[in-house]
Formats: structure tokens, C-alpha cells, sequence
């Protein structure tokens, strides 16, 4: 018989405890075959990084960038698939806080992260692991995740209710970074040779889906051995990843080589996720 969509096929352990027990090893379940694992013999990609481009000028009314800005975006969703953006619009101490308002939430003690545990049926809250195999290999890492839009998802009893101010500092968040995408998106469409709301169109418009997810990276024994976020690609339209500057490691995939991300202060990195990309392609 077929498990339940609303239970995980086993008991669910948190990478956070395990880090915590102080384990000299990491279990099995964790190690990633021979092929996927990181390594230290792979070359180094000195100062290659991925593009970072200003936004100045760019706002929810007007697209005043440079024609080479725009050419620049262009030329990063072609070649890479990813780019860093400074001066976006966003306040920095709200980047600030909402980092600060996730890890405070992470270090909460596990019964109270545990009333919020989250369940294969939607993944919304508090989780350790994606899919439902029995006995798959699992990445070295915890998450949250909940729905910010559309409205008739939204349920803010699956979000943290602590630390204080937890809900206000995501709902801020979430509505500054759906600003941004749309701004971002509305750069692409012209790009594309399309009408600036093309794109967002394409997404809903008004009904735009938008997700939050937070990944925490505990401390490993073995990092040799396992990854805390498996390598993949992005099955939506855009990411907007918000790094940490203590926990480096993203790398992004370029003429068959793995480059570290090298985070700007206060950058978001968008990723262009396969809808969007594929489109870029079939324009290009």
C-alpha cells in the first residue's frame, strides 16, 4: 500500500540534532555517491563569480537602466542562468533582519520548532528532507517553507510564531521581494522583445505564486562526504536567493565546472528559473 501524502515514510530527524550530539561521523543516509560528492582535488575558479549588476534606476514605475545594464542582464540569463543585483530596492537592514529573524528562529528549542513540522502534502513548515522514497540519501541540511502567494495560500498559522515579530519581519520580506521580481521580470520581458508585463502576465498577474524557503546549514563532521543542498535546477519561473555571508558554498554550474558564488554585501542572487529560461533560449 502507498503511504499516506500526509506522512513521511519514516520517522523524520533533524541534521540540526544531529550536529548537535556531537557525532564523530556522518550516518549513511547522508553520504552522496562517489560522483556527487564535493572535492577538495577539484580546480579551483579563482576570480570567476557571476555577474553582479547595479539596478540603479530600476523601480515598480520606471526602467531607467542603460541600454549596456540591460544588454548585461541579457547576456547573464544567456551565459549563466544566474546574477547577483545591488542597489535593488530593498533595504538592507530589512536583508538584515530577516537573516537575523531566521537563525534566531533555527536556534529555538526543538520543541518549539517541532509544533510547527511540516508533512509531505504541501512541505509547508518546518522540514529535513524532500520526497517521499524510503531509504533515499538526504542532504545535510533543515528548511522552512511556506506560501506567500497567492492570497488563497496563505495561511499564517504555518508560519513561526516565534521569535517575536517573526510573521511581520516575513510578511515585509515577502512583499518587497515580490516587488522585485516583478521589476526583474518586467527587464526580461523587454529584453525578450515582449510588452513589459509579459512576463508577469504569463505568471498569473495579480495572482503571481510566490514561495519563501530557508535552508540551515548545520555544522557536518564528514563535508567531504555530503551536501547540504543536492545539485538542481529551479523548476519556476525566478529565484531570489538572499545568501548568508557565513555560510558560503553555493556554486552554480558553467562550461562543465561547479563556480563558488562569491555573494555581494547586501545582493540578492537571481537564479532564472527553467520556465523563464527556456523562453530566453527559444528567443535567443
Amino acid at each position: 500500500m502507498m503511504n499516506s501524502l500526509q506522512d513521511w515514510p519514516e520517522p523524520i530527524v533533524r541534521v540540526q540534532s544531529l550536529s548537535e550530539s556531537g557525532l564523530p561521523m556522518i550516518p549513511d543516509r547522508y553520504v552522496k555517491p562517489l560522483s556527487d560528492r564535493p572535492s577538495s582535488n577539484r580546480p579551483e575558479n579563482g576570480d570567476a563569480n557571476i555577474p553582479i549588476i547595479d539596478l540603479t534606476g530600476l523601480t515598480d514605475d520606471e526602467t531607467e537602466l542603460s541600454r549596456s545594464t540591460m544588454d548585461r542582464i541579457s547576456s547573464a540569463c544567456r551565459d549563466w542562468g544566474f546574477f547577483q543585483v545591488v542597489n535593488h530596492g530593498v533595504s538592507p537592514g530589512l536583508l538584515d533582519q530577516a537573516r537575523e529573524t531566521w537563525r534566531s528562529f533555527f536556534h529555538l528549542p526543538m520543541e518549539i520548532k517541532q509544533a510547527y513540522a511540516n508533512s509531505p502534502k504541501t512541505y509547508e513548515g518546518y522540514g529535513s528532507r524532500l520526497g517521499i522514497e524510503k531509504g533515499a540519501i538526504l542532504d545535510w541540511s533543515d528548511y522552512y517553507y511556506l506560501h506567500y502567494l497567492p492570497l488563497t495560500l496563505k495561511d499564517y498559522n504555518k508560519w513561526p510564531g516565534s521569535p517575536d515579530y517573526c510573521r511581520e519581519v516575513i510578511d515585509e520580506y515577502g512583499k518587497e521581494l515580490v516587488k522585485l521580481g516583478g521589476r526583474i521580470m518586467k527587464v526580461l520581458s523587454i529584453n525578450l522583445g515582449l510588452n513589459e508585463s509579459h512576463l508577469q502576465n504569463a505568471f498569473g498577474g495579480e495572482n503571481i505564486g510566490a514561495c519563501v524557503r530557508v535552508n540551515f546549514y548545520p555544522k557536518c563532521p564528514q563535508p567531504d562526504l555530503t551536501l547540504g543542498l543536492s545539485s538542481h535546477s529551479d523548476p519556476g519561473g525566478l529565484t531570489i536567493l538572499l545568501p548568508d555571508p557565513e555560510v558560503p558554498g553555493l556554486q552554480v554550474r558553467k562550461d562543465d565546472r561547479w563556480i563558488t558564488v562569491k555573494p555581494a554585501r547586501h545582493a540578492f542572487i537571481v537564479n532564472i528559473g527553467d520556465q523563464i529560461q527556456v523562453g530566453i533560449l527559444a528567443f535567443h
